[in-house]
């Protein structure tokens, strides 16, 4: 998981392959980490994600509802995965996130 830090305020994490509960702490730890960091305008490219569970969506729920809190914003960008999509679209995600593709 690589994170790209554009300013005090914007940054960018980018997942590689499944998200799911083996691996969704770790975008959990990311998301903290800046989010602490002061960090309110946070990007997710889903370029590599192959596919994300109910662990990896609860994630960006929590962090979407944390960074509204402060006035910032999560965004999701660059879905390339049809399973992805779906499962966006099934959970009306894109009613609550910012999703761009």
């Amino acid at each position: 998981m690589k994170i790209t830090r554009k300013n005090n305020n914007e940054a960018t994490i980018t997942p590689d392959g499944k998200i799911d509960i083996s691996n969704s702490h770790e975008l959990k730890q990311n998301l903290l980490t800046l989010y602490d960091e002061g960090v309110s305008n946070i990007t997710i490219d889903f370029t590599n994600v192959i596919s994300i569970d109910s662990s990896g969506l609860g994630k960006l729920l929590l962090f979407q509802k944390k960074l509204k809190e402060r006035n910032g914003e999560l965004r999701v960008v660059n879905i390339t995965s049809d399973y992805v999509k779906k499962m966006f679209t099934m959970i009306h995600l894109d009613k609550v996130i910012k999703i761009e593709s």
